[in-house]
């Protein structure tokens, strides 16, 4: 299966990155970024890539169970997260990752949830109405064994503790999706701002 059936969409996500990599939050090859392209696939950046300055050639496509179609490619050694969001909801149409300095201290600095109430930002959220909510943002523990965390990821999705479009690794940074990279987008920078505002008020919820 050949990326180049799908220009829109690596468009997209090369844009994507360039915007995140532009404002620090993709540093160093840090972060992944995916679209589902059909009912079993995703196009996803390859590891070790710039965001910065991808190009449509850093993207490959996996199937659900994170194999790459071509075996010559290698996908990023979180795609078993990406894979996981996508089978657990099949709305789920784009998947951000992004490691910028406020999202990757926070999440130390938290407990298992990092709560956020009082900002109309908010309301970027598909799942928020009105600044006067509590929005819980769950946080894994960063355990670098991807297959392990992906079952805890299972776990607090039927448990229903992943009540938002996004949630944090402790040290590692934020994952946000939406039902198209639009959507992605607006999660991604609605937590991203809420979370610059904690760190500089110097305010830290957790439960």
């Amino acid at each position: 299966m050949n990326t180049e059936k799908y220009p829109e969409d690596a468009q997209v996500l090369c844009d994507l990155c360039h915007l995140f990599g532009e404002r620090g939050w993709c540093r160093a090859t840090s972060g992944n970024f995916s679209v589902r392209i059909d009912g079993s696939h995703c196009l996803i950046t390859e590891s070790g890539c710039d965001k910065s300055r991808l190009t449509t050639d850093d993207l490959m496509v996996c199937d659900l169970q994170g194999q790459a179609t071509d075996p010559l490619r290698q996908p990023s050694a979180e795609t078993p997260i990406h894979t996981c969001l996508y089978q657990l909801d099949e709305s789920i149409g784009a998947i951000l990752h992004t490691h910028s300095v406020c999202s990757t201290l926070l999440s130390i600095q938290s407990g298992p949830t990092l709560t956020i109430t009082g900002f109309e930002m908010q309301k970027a959220l598909a799942s928020s109405n009105s600044h006067e909510e509590e929005i819980s943002v769950p946080v894994f523990a960063n355990s670098q064994d991807m297959d392990a965390l992906a079952k805890e990821l299972v776990a607090a999705w039927n448990e229903e503790r992943v009540r938002v479009p996004g949630f944090l690794i402790a040290g590692h940074g934020l994952y946000a999706w939406g039902k198209d990279a639009a959507s992605a987008q607006r999660h991604t920078e609605g937590f991203e701002f809420l979370f610059e505002c904690l760190w500089q008020q110097g305010l830290v919820r957790s439960s």
